[in-house]
């Protein structure tokens, strides 16, 4: 026990998820808010994650805020933002065409992605609750060329309060199958 007291005492930030791990739906799980106000109180600082890159930044800024969480900008990184960040890096302007929402799509672009619906360099899937069947099959076909394609992250599932959602896991299970490919990369 003491072990694990000092372990804990040395860390400086900590990382927390926030889909089914600080919250469910719009309902904090119990004990978020005095986790946050000792970590606080001792100095220390918290960056909020999330693999559900359906949603923006902002957009689980607010909600964190609706739960009577602070946070800025920098305390929140998304699997969305973490994808940006490594096509920027390792794919410098390159055109990219997404399998994601218009919240993903619209923040991709402020980051500095180069987003195209025709011709792409590389191909990124995400968590697409605008999921059409168009965009499944446009997706397939540029797979099938052999384009780099990434994902934002693996699960099957999100959670919800009332069960799960299909998650991009399942997609790339579809994809695999009617492609014979995995992504090159999970975010």
């Amino acid at each position: 026990l003491q072990q694990g007291l000092e372990a804990i005492q040395s860390i400086e930030c900590f990382l927390l998820d926030m889909d089914g791990t600080i919250y469910l739906g719009d309902e904090l799980i119990e004990g978020t808010h005095e986790f946050l106000e000792a970590v606080a109180s001792s100095g220390r600082k918290v960056l909020f994650l999330t693999n559900n890159s359906s949603k923006n930044g902002e957009t689980y800024l607010k909600k964190l805020a609706k739960m009577g969480i602070e946070a800025q900008p920098e305390d929140v990184l998304t699997s969305g933002q973490a994808a940006a960040q490594t096509i920027l890096q390792e794919y410098p302007g390159k055109k990219v065409w997404v399998m994601g929402n218009d919240l993903l799509k619209r923040e991709l672009e402020s980051l500095g992605l180069c987003l195209v619906e025709k011709n792409p360099d590389l191909v990124l899937t995400a968590f697409d609750t605008q999921l059409t069947y168009q965009k499944l099959w446009d997706c397939c076909n540029y797979v099938r060329e052999g384009l780099p394609y990434l994902a934002t992250h693996p699960d099957f599932n999100c959670p919800t309060e009332t069960g799960f959602m299909p998650d991009l896991g399942a997609m790339t299970e579809l994809i695999f199958a009617s492609t014979g490919r995995r992504p090159d990369r999970v975010i």
